[in-house]
Order: C-alpha cells, then sequence, then structure tokens
C-alpha cells in the first residue's frame, strides 16, 4: 500500500500545484516515506520548495515526554528553514507562521483517538488558514485502531485541546477524512485537499487498519506499538487518575492500571463480575511494575496488562474505552475512598478535573462514582452517540 506522501513523491502531476509556491510541512518522527526517509528531506529532495516546518506536541523530533512539556522554535541546521513549535508558546498558528507559506503539508501519524492532539492541530491550522488564501493538504496515513468507533460525545463548552468538537474518544477516521469533518462542521473557508492513501484495508486482518508490510515508528514517545494503539482510547484516561498509565516504564499506556496499594488480581474479579461483556476481545495479564519516574516512581505497582493482538485480539468486540471504565468503576467499588482522580493542570485546562477534560464531559467520572450506576447507564448513553457519530460521518469516509 502507499501513504499520502508515498504518493505525492512518485506522481509529478500529484506534485504539480505546488510549483512555484512555497510550502510548509507539518511533521514528527513518524513522518517518513515506505523508504524510512523522513518527509522533510524528501520533498526537499524532490524539489519541493518548503520554506518552513512545524512541530506538533512532542516536537519536531518527538523528544518531550509529557503533558505540558513544550518546545522551543528553531532553525533547522541542515536547510536552514524556520522550524515552529505548534506546542510551546502557542499552540495555534499565528499570522507569522503562517505568512511563511501558501500550502500547508500535514503529515502526522495519528492514532484515532479524539485526545492524541495532533487532531486539534489539525483543526487549529484549517481555521488559521480559512479566509487567509492558504491551502492545506494532509497526505493521510493509516488510523492504526481502525474503523470502530467508541465514547461518549464532547459536549458544547467542553472544546480543549483534547478536544477539538463534538466527536466520540475513538473517531474511526484519518485525519484526511477528520479534515473533511472540520471543514464542514466549522464552515471553514479553505482550500482543502487529501493526498489520499491507496490500498488501506481497515477492516482486513492481520492488522485491521496498521499496515503489516510497514515499519512502527513511534509518532510520540509513548506510542510504543501497535498495542498501545489499539488501547489507548480507553488507557489514556489514566492521565486524570492518579492510577499508573506505566510511564516510566518500557510499555506505557498498555495496562489499565498500576498501583502499590491497588490488588490487581481483585479488580479483575470484580471487573469480570460486574459486566464480564466489556472484556471482551483482549487478554488481561496481572503484572507487576517500579515505574522510574512519574507517578509511583520507585515503587512496586501492581497491575492489568492489556493484550490486545495476536489471537487475543478480537476487532469486532474490543471496546477499549469501556475496559478502562469498568476498572475504575472496580476499583471504586473495591476501595470506595480511593483518590483515584487527579486535580492538577491538564493540557492547559485549570479550572476543570483531568478525566472531565479527557472524556468532554462529567459523564463517566459520575458513572464511576455513582453507586447505583449500573453498566446499562453508561452503555445507553455511549451507543447513542457512537451510533449518531456513525450516521454523521458515513459520506466522508475515503477508503
Amino acid at each position: 500500500m502507499k501513504f499520502g506522501i508515498d504518493r505525492l513523491l512518485a506522481d509529478p502531476v500529484l506534485r504539480k500545484p505546488l510549483e512555484g509556491r512555497r510550502v510548509a510541512l507539518v511533521a514528527h518522527p513518524a513522518s517518513v516515506t515506505e523508504g524510512l526517509v523522513h518527509s522533510l528531506d524528501a520533498l526537499i529532495a524532490a524539489g519541493v520548495n518548503v520554506t518552513s516546518a512545524f512541530g506538533p506536541q512532542h516536537g519536531l523530533k518527538g523528544d518531550k515526554q509529557d503533558n505540558m512539556v513544550e518546545t522551543g522554535d528553531e532553525v533547522d541546521p541542515t536547510y536552514g528553514i524556520p522550524v515552529f513549535s505548534l506546542y510551546g508558546e502557542v499552540r495555534r498558528p499565528t499570522e507569522g507562521m503562517m505568512s511563511t507559506a501558501d500550502v500547508f503539508l500535514f503529515d502526522l501519524q495519528d492514532l484515532g483517538c479524539r485526545i492524541y492532539t495532533f487532531v486539534t492541530t489539525l483543526l487549529y491550522l484549517l481555521e488559521a488558514a480559512s479566509g487567509a488564501g492558504k491551502s492545506v493538504w494532509v497526505l493521510d496515513r493509516p488510523n492504526p485502531a481502525g474503523r470502530p468507533v467508541e465514547g461518549t460525545t464532547l459536549l458544547a463548552g467542553q472544546e480543549s485541546f483534547v478536544g477539538a468538537g463534538p466527536m466520540p474518544m475513538r473517531h474511526g477516521l484519518t485525519l484526511g477524512e477528520m479534515g473533511h469533518w472540520f471543514v464542514r462542521q466549522f464552515d471553514l473557508d479553505v482550500d482543502y485537499r487529501v493526498i489520499a492513501m491507496e490500498g488501506w484495508q481497515p477492516d482486513h486482518a492481520p492488522g485491521f487498519g496498521c499496515p503489516t508490510d510497514r515499519i512502527w515508528i513511534n509518532p510520540s514517545p509513548n506510542a510504543a506499538n501497535l498495542n498501545m494503539a489499539r488501547s489507548y482510547a480507553g488507557t489514556v484516561m489514566l492521565e486524570g487518575t492518579t492510577l499508573s498509565e506505566g510511564r516510566g516504564t518500557t510499555r506505557p499506556l498498555e495496562v489499565l492500571f498500576g498501583a502499590p496499594d491497588v490488588a490487581a488480581g481483585r479488580v479483575l474479579a470484580e471487573m469480570q463480575a460486574f459486566a464480564p461483556d466489556w472484556l471482551a476481545g483482549c487478554a488481561l495479564r496481572e503484572c507487576w511494575f517500579e515505574p522510574t519516574f512519574h507517578k509511583h516512581a520507585g515503587a512496586l505497582c501492581n497491575a492489568l496488562m492489556i493484550h490486545a493482538e495476536g489471537p487475543f485480539y478480537d476487532h469486532s468486540v474490543f471496546r477499549p474505552w469501556r475496559l478502562q471504565a469498568l476498572a475504575f468503576k472496580a476499583i471504586r467499588r473495591l476501595y470506595p475512598d480511593y483518590p483515584i482522580w487527579r486535580d492538577f493542570p491538564y493540557e492547559y485546562e485549570f479550572d476543570r478535573l483531568a478525566i472531565d477534560v479527557i472524556n468532554g464531559g462529567p459523564a463517566l467520572r459520575e458513572w464511576v462514582d455513582d453507586p447505583a450506576a449500573k453498566p446499562g447507564d453508561l452503555e445507553a448513553l455511549a451507543s447513542r452517540n457512537e451510533t449518531a457519530w456513525r450516521e454523521e460521518i458515513a459520506d466522508l469516509l475515503l477508503y
């Protein structure tokens, strides 16, 4: 199969509209060709007049670790062009940044989750280009989590850098398709186009969205493999809790939780008793780890590891958002006074609990904390939202 960058480089007809125009590239370490050449190098080698570059959260180099760890602007030492940070002093491109190019090529590998901030960076770029005579092209890449949709819809007034608009947690789109939704949803006046992939098969085994003939390169420091990408729409919620998501280990965001004072075996038994259907599609394994940094650094943590891979993975029934919600619920039932929710500044939101920012509203937290709440209560809300989203995006699917 071919990603958008590979098709653009291979086809002079696709590149022709770039002739005589200044081009900017939005990229990170996973922005590479099928030959593992970084897109910046490949475009310049192909004769494209690249006059600036942009890095999203974690930076163009992908070296920044965590929430609100910013990157500064710099000058590329090889090409002498400015490299602007969209996760530093600003998260929205300024007029000065936009003045450096006519066409903006957006070549970021996404994970298919609303909270993964590259989605919001695309919206902010489209909004900055709207009405300014600028063009935005997405060089499309796979959604490695595939087409499944899951989670409650972000509520009006709950927008943030991890909540670009009224979509569920797991949106099922590529960034190229998402750009079309943004243009329509926010009525943007922008020359938008997608350099589509060729041969992407989101519904076919074994990858179900993640091509098995392409090398995995971390799009961010803690996105180490496909298992993480599949689990992320659930495990990312741990960022809003006192429970470890595995940062400071070699397998971050692949655990349902880790803590020195929670018995993982008991939690798993409670999950199986409370909502057994929500555990489908993966295997859960009790394990132990000692984070070298971040939450519970230096403490031995008991945990549940997710294996949404190999013979344990069933793409049609794996629902990581529900699975993570169930883990929270089981902990609350076993440890009623446990301080699950972490109160700290999260992605530049200072007045709301991080778990509510992550979920685009309080519904999940309230369900976890309500002793009378049953699985069907959350299921009814999420299912209604998921059905509405599938209907809304049906005409935007490119593959």
